[in-house]
């Protein structure tokens, strides 16, 4: 089986440092993406940069929430296609996020765009703010590839099964509004709110007891823990299915090339 992308070398420390801002708010861990020119598609550097920054997340005793944001106009368009989003991180898995046994909730702030691997991080998190900008989508079909970072398990737990296979499928996006509607986002806010109102919120987690929630949290994890390792066995499972087709290579070729691709279905 060949690697969808050809390795890349070491992301360097500033490159790592321009992936990602982290700011203290108390006992909450502030953890934006900064790589908007790309629309905070994720490289080599930004999964080593979130790693890191969940890591100080979990690993730092004082802080009790986090908030995982991309900013004001996007949050996520998922994997940089030209790149790849380099190896999992031992403890993160894709991303640095989507694996994570975390200790720590985590809250996603969602303006605009949540596409692909972005719409899986925002399933990785355990609340969701999203402003009325937000988009959810995983358009990989369209590429000739599969959700590989959760949405195949994780999508019909959030969603109504047969709104999450139609996403799957289509590659249609869904709107905040819908995404609320079905109980995806647990809050929905105006334009430009999300990033407050989900600190706010998390400053509401972490005024409660911090061993509550982490024995809350890591209760609701081991209930989904076997369900979660047959899922990630079933993906790789896809995911060796297309990885060495002529359909990705063509969905591939006709994202870069801005045309529709002309699948063989082989």
């Amino acid at each position: 089986m060949t690697s969808l992308w050809p390795e890349q070398p070491a992301p360097t420390e500033d490159e790592i440092a321009a992936r990602v801002r982290t700011e203290r708010r108390g006992h909450v861990l502030a953890v934006s993406m900064t790589r908007t020119d790309k629309r905070n598609a994720v490289d080599p550097a930004m999964t080593a940069a979130l790693d890191r920054a969940l890591d100080t997340l979990d690993d730092n005793p004082d802080l009790r929430c986090g908030v995982l944001t991309g900013g004001p106009s996007v949050f996520c368009a998922g994997t940089d296609i030209a790149v790849g989003p380099g190896a999992p991180t031992p403890r993160g898995g894709n991303y640095g996020v989507v694996a994570r046994q975390r200790t720590t909730p985590l809250v996603a702030a969602v303006e605009g765009i949540a596409f692909g691997g972005g719409f899986e991080i925002v399933l990785a998190c355990d609340v969701v703010v999203a402003s009325r900008t937000a988009r959810f989508g995983l358009p990989e079909v369209g590429l000739g590839l599969v959700a590989n970072c959760g949405a195949l398990f994780r999508g019909p737990r959030a969603l109504p099964p047969m709104v999450a296979r139609a996403i799957l499928l289509t590659g249609d996006p869904l709107s905040a509004e819908r995404a609320y509607e079905l109980g995806l986002v647990t809050e929905l806010v105006e334009p430009g709110a999300a990033p407050e109102r989900a600190l706010e919120l998390a400053g509401r987690v972490a005024a409660r007891s911090p061993v509550a929630v982490r024995a809350t949290l890591a209760a609701l994890d081991a209930a989904l823990g076997d369900a979660d390792a047959q899922g990630w066995a079933d993906t790789d499972t896809a995911v060796a299915r297309v990885i060495d087709s002529e359909d990705r290579v063509e969905g591939v070729t006709a994202f870069f090339a801005k045309r529709p691709p002309v699948f063989p279905g082989r």
